[in-house]
């Protein structure tokens, strides 16, 4: 390393280079042989300059207060090492004249006078800039001012970061009493809240209300310690950072300013010409060398002043935030210490025995919960399979009543259809429908007078369809299993007539279904209960005298036995597939035969000339033959029978017809395409009633002839949307009228009595049930017609 020169310093200079070389064991200068001082590093000069002049220091104040030499911050009667001695040490050197003629401000202030009884915390002496040592300016002083500016500026950053750390602090209080002000408000809320389940919610109202109270308290205590916060300890260290670190910063930038003006006098005055002296101009420039120097002389006085008591000031600025700090801390937690009284105590205990009760409330019935969920998953795995029991289910046919889910058939489009899971539940002679999430549900479908039967749809298991007493074609639905189908079907069934309105529906459903599922032998004491109970037909037939028709026979005094009147045994029939029709097709010579199974118009040129046209929607039950057709027990013995074999073989489903009664035949008719299904002469047909209980239902006897010359006898059982009366008094008028056709007189008699409609018919019944006699037709009206 290359030496450089520097001024010869003066003898007190010297002597003062050598006294802190002497302490700090560190020579100040290198001695070479050429006599100049080898550069040292800015942190050697510090060593060298400052912290060996701070010891020295520090040992003089020591001896002079009494303590020990060193400096450090140590308690009276111990060394700097941590040794205990009796008082001053009696090596340590004198004070010398220039430490007391420092000024005033830069001596130590927070150091004691007079040593104390009981130990005082002191600081440690810190480092300082030489003001004498301004003036000349020299590398060392600069070296050592970088060492101060390097440290003013760690001390900007790290009062920053200090200060983010505390205005964070400040932040966090501030947002505490932010919140405990909303929770205050909350829990008087509660109150407020519209619960769905809130009984007995009382007693937990009432003790909101009082940690509503208790959170204001403590709200208006974080409140208090945020302000003090703020002003103990956020405000000293804002102040520190605006009024000394900014005040360094600028006393920088002017020291900086008039050292350039200096360097630049300096230059010029250098650049004085040595052969052509011009005095004015010496003396001018001299000047201004001069007024530059003095005012850097200034500029670095104020700035190592500053930068000397930034040292005590940010030890200060460091401890006086975490005072403040920590006083609020300590005041809060007195204040709260005063708030939570006895009272409190004592309410907080019961609040804790509440709570405690509760949690004994609900371990137990989560034990009970739990004992029930066991019970409930150990059941057999059939539960949880829709259609466990294919080949014999236990189905309950009493039913009044019914709920579930159902699948129900949506057309979206002409050829299109959706299915939607929908739960059903039936409420009175009510089909209800609620969808899932909804509160309550709606009617779907008036159940009373409807019929419901098992269908085809869609490739779809367990399907059935109810239709509307008009005839029209309600709704499809689908159930999950075999067993949830029938017993729908038979709900229905119960509910469509109206059983739901009896004082005891549940007897009356479970009386009707023993009924219909008693055994296929012959039981006489069914037909008895239908002696009271004959058609309107009897009622004409007590005044009708001609034998031949044989309409309805009087009451005989003695019951047929069952085998008298249906053979054991006799097939059943539950498809409209008539022989009647088959017949009627061979009599009828070389008539074209429609490909498509269709009638003709012309088939039947008696319907549009008929005086009588009454039609009434019928499903088909079943068909047997019978060996008499003398009396009208042969027809509730077929009832009887059909309605058994339909319930022991699970049979619900039936066709539906259009039944067409004129004054000439019967036409059962298709209500979707309009064909004829059958059609029987109304003189075959040689008995008819209605059944007594269930007036729905109603059924005829057909003498069919056969190829071989003689006649079978078949009986057909159907069920009405309507009472089956209003159709045996329609057969009934119709066979009067075949039988007053040959007497003008007799049919015009006949005319009068009934009245016609606006063509010429017969109007017969209304769509009101009438308690009335089946002959009355002052009150009736027209049921449908065709």
């Amino acid at each position: 390393m290359n030496d450089i020169q520097s001024p010869q310093l003066p003898a007190s200079r010297r002597a003062q280079a050598e006294a802190r070389e002497h302490i700090s064991g560190v020579p100040t200068r290198a001695h070479h042989t050429s006599g100049f001082p080898a550069v040292r590093s800015p942190h050697f000069l510090l060593i060298r300059l400052g912290w060996g002049l701070g010891r020295e220091e520090g040992r003089e104040e020591g001896r002079e207060e009494g303590r020990p030499a060193g400096g450090g911050g140590h308690w009276p009667g111990v060394d700097a090492r941590g040794r205990r001695g009796q008082g001053v040490s009696a090596a340590s050197p004198e004070p010398t004249a220039r430490e007391h003629s420092r000024p005033p401000h830069l001596l130590p202030s927070v150091l004691p006078t007079q040593p104390s009884a009981e130990p005082r915390r002191t600081m440690p002496a810190v480092d300082k800039l030489l003001l004498e040592e301004a003036l000349q300016d020299s590398p060392q002083t600069r070296s050592l001012l970088s060492v101060f500016e390097e440290d003013a500026g760690t001390l900007t950053d790290y009062t920053n970061q200090l200060l983010q750390a505390m205005q964070r602090v400040y932040g966090a209080q501030n947002e505490m009493c932010l919140a405990t002000q909303q929770l205050s408000k909350q829990l008087l809320a509660y109150e407020k809240q519209n619960f769905a389940l809130g009984k007995g919610d009382e007693e937990v109202i009432s003790t909101l209300h009082y940690f509503s109270k208790v959170v204001d308290e403590l709200n208006v205590l974080h409140t208090e310690l945020a302000k003090q916060l703020a002003d103990t300890m956020v405000l000293p260290i804002i102040q520190f950072r605006e009024k000394d670190l900014t005040e360094v910063s600028t006393l920088k930038d002017l020291f900086g300013l008039a050292s350039h003006e200096h360097d630049l006098s300096m230059a010029k005055y250098s650049r004085l010409p040595k052969k052509k002296e011009n005095e004015k101009v010496k003396t001018e420039v001299g000047k201004e060398v001069a007024a530059a120097r003095r005012k850097q002389h200034l500029s670095s006085l104020q700035y190592y002043c500053a930068l000397n008591a930034l040292q005590y000031r940010k030890r200060m600025a460091m401890m006086e935030p975490m005072i403040g700090f920590a006083h609020g801390q300590i005041n809060f937690f007195k204040k709260g210490a005063e708030m939570f009284s006895k009272h409190m105590d004592s309410f907080l205990s019961s609040v804790a025995d509440m709570v405690q009760s509760i949690q004994v409330e609900l371990e137990a019935e989560a034990e009970k919960m739990r004992v029930s969920q066991q019970e409930f998953l150990s059941v057999d795995e059939s539960v949880y399979t829709p259609d466990s029991d294919v080949a014999a289910p236990q189905i309950n046919r009493n039913l009044i009543q019914k709920a579930g889910y159902l699948n129900l058939r949506n057309k979206t489009g002409l050829v299109t259809t959706t299915w939607e899971r929908l739960y059903f539940f039936t409420q009175g002679g009510n089909l209800m429908c609620q969808p899932r999430g909804a509160v309550a549900g709606g009617l779907i479908q008036d159940l009373d007078n409807c019929s419901v039967m098992a269908v085809d749809c869609e490739d779809r298991r367990y399907c059935f369809q109810i239709t509307t007493p008009n005839g029209k074609s309600g709704i499809i639905l689908q159930a999950e299993s075999r067993k949830e189908n029938e017993e729908w079907i038979c709900a229905i069934n119960n509910i469509s007539r109206q059983i739901y309105l009896t004082d005891n529906p549940e007897a009356v459903a479970i009386k009707l279904n023993q009924t219909a599922l008693q055994a296929v032998t012959p039981i006489t004491s069914f037909g008895k209960k239908q002696e009271s109970s004959c058609p309107s037909q009897n009622l004409k037939n007590s005044e009708m005298e001609n034998e031949n028709d044989k309409i309805v026979p009087k009451a005989t005094a003695s019951l047929p036995e069952a085998e008298e009147l249906i053979a054991p045994g006799t097939p059943i029939q539950f498809d409209i597939v008539l022989p009647a029709t088959e017949f009627l097709d061979q009599n009828r010579g070389s008539r074209r035969t429609n490909p498509f199974g269709e009638t003709e118009d012309e088939s039947f040129p008696e319907a549009e000339d008929s005086l009588l046209q009454q039609m009434f929607i019928v499903r088909f039950l079943g068909s047997m033959a019978v060996k008499t057709d003398s009396t009208t027990e042969v027809i509730y013995e077929a009832m009887r029978q059909v309605l058994a074999a339909r319930a022991i073989h699970n049979i619900f489903r039936m066709t539906e017809s259009h039944l067409m009664v004129t004054s000439q035949s019967l036409r059962l008719i298709d209500p979707q395409t309009q064909v004829s299904r059958a059609n029987f002469e109304l003189t075959s047909v040689t008995q008819f009633a209605a059944h007594q209980e269930n007036k729905r239902l109603v059924g005829f006897v057909i003498r069919i002839p056969e190829s071989t010359g003689e006649e079978s006898l078949s009986t057909y059982i159907f069920e009405s949307n309507s009472e089956g009366e209003k159709i045996c008094y329609a057969i009934n008028l119709g066979k009067e009228i075949i039988a007053v056709q040959k007497d003008p007189e007799a049919l015009a008699q006949l005319m009068l009595s009934i009245p016609l409609t606006n063509d010429g018919k017969y109007v017969l019944l209304n769509d009101q049930p009438d308690d009335n006699d089946g002959n009355s037709s002052e009150h009736r009206g027209a049921e449908s017609e065709a």
